[in-house]
């Protein structure tokens, strides 16, 4: 009898150490919070509404994701993986420096969410957590920053009317221009914001 209690006692234990199998797409319940921390910030979404949007309890956010940092570096990369299309369009085109326009135009439209703008969500949390001691998130927005500005300068290089010392500066211009030109869409007119982008471009 203390045999085949035994056999069923390992038996119950193996079964509690196999992985379970998740009833829920990782990819999805990430892209909803990626959503909500562009929404509202990292500090103001609190578990309680990161449970409720992405429809799985926090037991099953820290098994998935360690933490709620965890899951905001998550976030993080999933909005660079969505963004990357827009980098590609700018990379596939051969117009120089009308390709780098075309990107803060399509950028609008990538940040929009019904009739409202959210601003850039890397601008958005880089401003936020500027003070904070969170270094793999700050490492991950720089890298995002650093492959924008080299995509800058690339597109800039192709007028071939610049020399190099001035690419460095335009480029610089340009990506302090694009998060100010973010930051902007959640406060202005489209007019304003069409007048504005004029003006950063002018300026080069």
């Amino acid at each position: 009898m203390f045999f085949i209690s035994n056999r069923l006692f390992r038996f119950v234990l193996y079964l509690k150490s196999m992985p379970r199998k998740k009833e829920y797409n990782e990819d999805l319940v990430t892209e909803k919070a990626m959503n909500l921390f562009w929404r509202n910030g990292y500090e103001i979404t609190s578990m309680q509404m990161l449970e409720k949007e992405m429809g799985i309890n926090k037991f099953s956010i820290y098994s998935s994701f360690g933490s709620k940092e965890g899951l905001l570096e998550a976030s993080i990369i999933c909005y660079r993986r969505k963004l990357d299309s827009l980098f590609h369009k700018m990379i596939n085109s051969n117009t120089g420096i009308e390709a780098i326009k075309q990107y803060f135009i399509d950028s609008l439209e990538f940040s929009k969410e019904n009739k409202d703008f959210k601003g850039c969500f890397i601008g958005n949390t880089a401003t936020e957590l500027k003070n904070s001691d969170v270094p793999k998130i700050k490492n991950l927005l720089a890298a995002n920053t650093t492959k924008l500005k080299n995509i800058f300068a690339d597109k800039l290089r192709e007028e071939k009317c610049f020399k190099e010392a001035e690419i460095e500066a335009k480029a610089d211009y340009l990506l302090i221009s694009k998060f100010g030109f973010s930051a902007a869409t959640k406060v202005f007119s489209p007019k304003q914001l069409n007048n504005y982008l004029n003006q950063i471009f002018k300026k080069l």
